[in-house]
């Protein structure tokens, strides 16, 4: 009691005691309003004025606050659209100018293998001229040694004729007959001889002609196969890198596609031609080569389809959560996180990123409805989050193919993808894929 009444009095200075009085027809009441009580009103009536203004500058900031995030999400939207459409232009460009490149190729294969057609006709040509030279040259020098011998016989005649006289008419008309004989076989020896020079001029005249077609062909030939090198080794150059920046070799990838794919035969096929136990020509020497680098070439192309060197989605996504360590979302410390995340709207296609067989399709725990989807050379991708599966255990997808919907499944906290990609079991980092293959596909 002495502690109120303490309490009152330091009260009663600043407020005073009130009382409100209640008049009726009958009679007059009133209620008396002691300090105490005047200060819990004010206190409360205080407190609630301030209650008041701070809830609403609270919603105040909360309302900017939440425009400017949503002006910002929309502008990081607007830039990425771009970017992507950026990226789908300059992929479509790549994709035509690889389209020509392969034109291109296959026009100059049919002229690499004309103008063989054309060098093999000419060198047969050249043979047998040869071959016709040199009967020309034996049957030319036989004839002149015929001559000769036909001159010497009939000098040997008219030795004798003069040495025996004219007693006999007999002999000196035999003889005579004999050297006319000659005179005229000599003459037809001359005649043909002469046709067989002629013969022999005009057939060097045309080996020089088929000589100077064939260095022309040859120049011609050599600038074809130098531009086809060059446009081989050129294409080669970012397949290779495409592989190695990703962390996979080449020529094991190569290896691996070539046990697939063993069968022989086509357009890619090495040239052979008979040479009778000779090396072969330099042309077919480098003709092989070319072949061997497009057969190398169309290697690629199908371990490129087999690895996934591809992005999981086809919309706007916003990169996230990256490789790595991190702090986990839930408040449980440091984790490493096995993927890469990409936000995006829900139910957004998710793609399969390569040429695989589907090994797990389902819910599983953290990951919600997850995709599991074995491809070749050790490599596993999954897909995590999903609101909707589209495949089966045991289906067969292909690289682009639409296997579910972007989701909030499983361990998450808003719409978005969990991308993996394993190779033997363990986990890469999917950028890795993604950045080698931006320069190429």
């Amino acid at each position: 009691m002495r502690v109120a009444y303490r309490i009152h009095a330091a009260l009663e200075r600043t407020l005073p005691e009130q009382r409100l009085f209640l008049k009726s027809d009958t009679e007059t009441r009133f209620i008396r309003l002691r300090p105490l009580t005047q200060a819990i009103a004010i206190a409360g009536g205080g407190l609630f004025l301030a209650w008041t203004i701070i809830a609403t500058a609270v919603l105040m900031m909360d309302t900017i606050g939440a425009g400017s995030a949503r002006e910002q999400t929309q502008r990081q939207q607007a830039l990425y659209e771009e970017r992507l459409n950026a990226l789908s232009e300059d992929r479509d460009r790549r994709a035509d100018e690889a389209a020509r490149a392969q034109e291109r190729f296959n026009l100059a294969l049919e002229q690499v293998s004309v103008m063989q057609s054309r060098l093999l006709a000419s060198e047969d040509r050249r043979r047998e001229l040869e071959t016709g030279i040199d009967v020309i040259q034996k049957t030319l020098r036989r004839t002149i040694q015929e001559r000769d011998e036909a001159r010497a016989a009939a000098d040997e005649a008219t030795l004798a004729l003069s040495g025996t006289g004219s007693t006999d008419q007999g002999r000196s008309q035999d003889t005579v007959d004999t050297l006319a004989i000659l005179t005229d076989a000599l003459a037809d020896a001359a005649e043909e001889r002469d046709a067989i020079e002629d013969a022999a001029a005009q057939s060097e005249d045309r080996v020089a002609e088929i000589m100077a077609e064939k260095r022309a062909l040859q120049r011609r030939s050599d600038e074809i196969f130098s531009k086809l090198e060059e446009a081989v080794m050129v294409s080669m150059e970012p397949l290779d890198k495409m592989f190695r920046e990703a962390g996979l070799s080449p020529d094991d990838l190569l290896s691996a596609v070539r046990k697939g794919y063993s069968g022989q035969g086509g357009p890619l096929s090495p040239i052979s031609f008979s040479t009778s136990g000779q090396e072969g020509s330099p042309e077919a020497t480098r003709a092989n080569a070319i072949l061997a680098g497009l057969d190398r070439m169309n290697m690629y192309r199908m371990a490129a389809f087999k690895a996934p060197f591809s992005m999981p989605v086809n919309t706007a996504v916003r990169y996230t959560s990256g490789f790595g360590g991190r702090n986990d979302p839930f408040g449980r410390g440091h984790r490493k996180h096995e993927g890469q995340d990409l936000a995006g709207a829900y139910g957004s296609p998710i793609l399969a990123t390569a040429d695989g067989v589907v090994t797990y399709a389902g819910w599983e725990s953290g990951y919600g409805r997850l995709i599991k989807i074995r491809h070749d050379f050790g490599i596993e991708t999954r897909y995590g989050h999903l609101s909707q599966i589209r495949v089966s255990v045991g289906d067969r997808v292909s690289r682009g193919e639409r296997i579910g919907d972007m989701g909030n499944s499983g361990r998450s906290t808003g719409t978005h993808l969990h991308y993996e990609i394993r190779i033997g079991g363990e986990a890469i980092n999917p950028m890795t894929f993604i950045k080698a293959a931006r320069d190429v596909f």
